[in-house]
């Protein structure tokens, strides 16, 4: 996100943090995440470490699953199609009388997509397409014990393989493997709050309890052995709303925090914070949000962001003006202090710093001809230090990095006909990094979506959707050729839906329509075209 690692954007789901603390950037894999209970997805770009603490230089991603309420309904969706893919969910849904619920399970199953290109397996060698299972269930549960106060749970439970075509570093330069290697995971998120309303809504308290469980198993048949990770997270939260007027609201918040690795290694942190902001309006013009926030941890000491974001509107012409400064940190994770390898030479750090950031933006939004045309630009910049990299030596991690991102988000909406929507988005990037004086790896300057929507009636809908990515700065798949420029690539998207009745949808989609062959990153296939078509049930 706006040039900046997977690792330094916050990934929340239902309020629990889903990174893994148990893998060497303790990043989120999206590629684990099956999506059909989500409601909402609602992105912040830029640092947000001020109100989110570590892990949000780059911005937040806050993910929102579907709530029940109104009579029981169940759901159901059978999908058929290319790459041996066969989908299966079902859900019930509703209310009664205070208790609410949802509950999903989701299967995803794809067989045989070409991963690895033909060009890299040596003479004879035939090529093994990767495969992937995911099984997901997800309950979200509410009670009202009063009108002025409610219990809720959510809980996550997912577990994947994936079958790959890996690298064998026996030799050199690697090449892919000759059999197959294979990746198990197994997660738990869960969740219990209690919120709480006083004096007429002045005072709105919400107490968070969440545990979060993660293994995974990696084998490779030129390994040795088999990799084990396994970490768990234990959260307290508190966040306190008080509302002085419609124009002026302060939230407070607390939170306790436990990351653990239990594999390969034993090791833990533990981080207290607290955080204020202020949300003010001063009439219907301006508006602003200011936070703050501070972190001590166990292990690297404290941390003190802060963020400021004012919006100005001129109802006349229908202009919007928008900006925001503030600071970011990403603590160095467990394995990146405790886990060695002496048979490599190389060694965590437990003096690492937390990686830091200053950055802004500002940009507006414009509506014309009634709001049926919309449009807006944002300048971002963020300049990132102490980033956590290998030591001069390459025998352990040291805060030697510095990086640089900069560019410009723009977008252009048009509602030609209440049945038609069009959608045009263009992002610039340049991320450097600083030392070195050299692009960042796998960051495309340009990035360009056309999403078009179209209701033809009542019961018959489609949308295409044409994406280009302009070239990027890579290195090839076993690392030998550095600074190797990747080519761009343009995918075009289509689907349609049917509603057969109130009950029962028929839908179809075809994905890279027009075959586009490249790779991402080097050395890695994307699929080709593909065709897949499904029934969804309503009762």
């Amino acid at each position: 996100m706006r040039g900046t690692d997977s690792n330094h954007v916050k990934v929340l789901v239902d309020g629990i943090d889903v990174s893994d603390p148990s893998n060497p950037p303790a990043s989120f894999d999206f590629g684990q995440f099956l999506t059909p209970d989500i409601e909402q997805i609602e992105v912040l770009r830029g640092p947000q470490s001020g109100l989110y603490g570590s892990d949000a230089i780059g911005g937040v991603i806050d993910i929102v699953t579907k709530t029940g309420s109104g009579p029981t309904q169940f759901t159901a969706d059978v999908e058929d199609g290319s790459f041996d893919t066969f989908n299966q969910t079902g859900g019930v849904s509703g209310s009664t009388g205070s208790f609410h619920y949802a509950a999903n399970i989701e299967h995803f199953y794809s067989g045989a997509t070409p991963v690895t290109p033909l060009d890299l397996l040596t003479h004879g060698e035939h090529r093994i397409d990767d495969s992937y299972d995911n099984v997901t269930a997800s309950t979200k549960l509410g009670y009202d014990v009063a009108d002025n106060f409610n219990l809720g749970f959510v809980g996550r439970y997912a577990n994947s393989q994936l079958l790959f075509t890996g690298d064998n570093y026996n030799n050199y330069p690697s090449t892919p493997d000759t059999s197959q290697s294979q990746y198990n995971t197994l997660q738990y998120d869960t969740r219990g709050t209690g919120h709480l309303v006083l004096f007429d809504g002045f005072l709105e308290q919400k107490l968070g309890l969440a545990y979060s469980s993660i293994s995974s198993t990696d084998f490779s048949p030129d390994g040795p052995v088999s990799s084990y990770y396994a970490g768990d997270r234990a959260k307290a939260d508190w966040q306190g709303n008080l509302r002085f007027s419609s124009d002026e609201i302060l939230v407070l918040g607390a939170e306790y925090d436990r990351d653990e690795i239990r594999l390969p290694i034993s090791a833990s942190t533990t981080t207290d914070s607290g955080y204020a902001e202020l949300q003010s309006a001063f009439g219907s013009n301006f508006f602003d949000t200011i936070s703050v926030r501070y972190d001590d941890n166990n292990q690297f000491g404290s941390a003190f962001t802060w963020r400021a974001a004012p919006a100005y509107v001129i109802s006349a012409t229908g202009t919007k003006f928008k900006g925001s400064v503030g600071t970011g940190f990403k603590a160095p994770t467990l394995s990146e202090l405790y886990e060695n390898f002496p048979s490599y030479g190389f060694f965590g750090n437990p003096n690492l710093k937390p990686e830091k950031s200053l950055g802004y933006d500002f940009g507006f939004e414009q509506a014309v001809f009634a709001a049926s045309v919309q449009f807006g630009a944002t300048y971002f910049r963020n300049n990132i230090r102490n980033l956590i990299d290998d030591n001069a030596t390459f025998t352990s991690y040291a805060n030697v990095g510095r990086a640089e991102t900069d560019g410009v988000e723009s977008f252009i909406s048009w509602q030609p006909t209440q049945m038609v929507t069009l959608r045009a988005d263009y992002t610039f990037t340049e991320a450097n990094d600083e030392i070195l004086n050299e692009e960042l790896l796998r960051r495309p300057k340009h990035k360009a979506n056309l999403d078009v929507k179209w209701q033809a009636r009542g019961d018959l809908s489609f949308d295409a959707d044409l994406r280009y990515v302009g070239p990027w700065v890579d290195v090839t798949r076993d690392s030998i050729v550095p600074e190797v420029t990747a080519p761009g690539c343009t995918t075009t998207d289509v689907a349609a839906n049917y509603d057969i009745s109130d009950q029962f949808t028929l839908y179809g989609r075809v994905t890279n329509l027009f075959d586009e062959r490249y790779q991402d990153p080097i050395g890695f296939l994307r699929p080709g075209r593909g065709f897949y078509a499904g029934i969804k049930a309503e009762i």
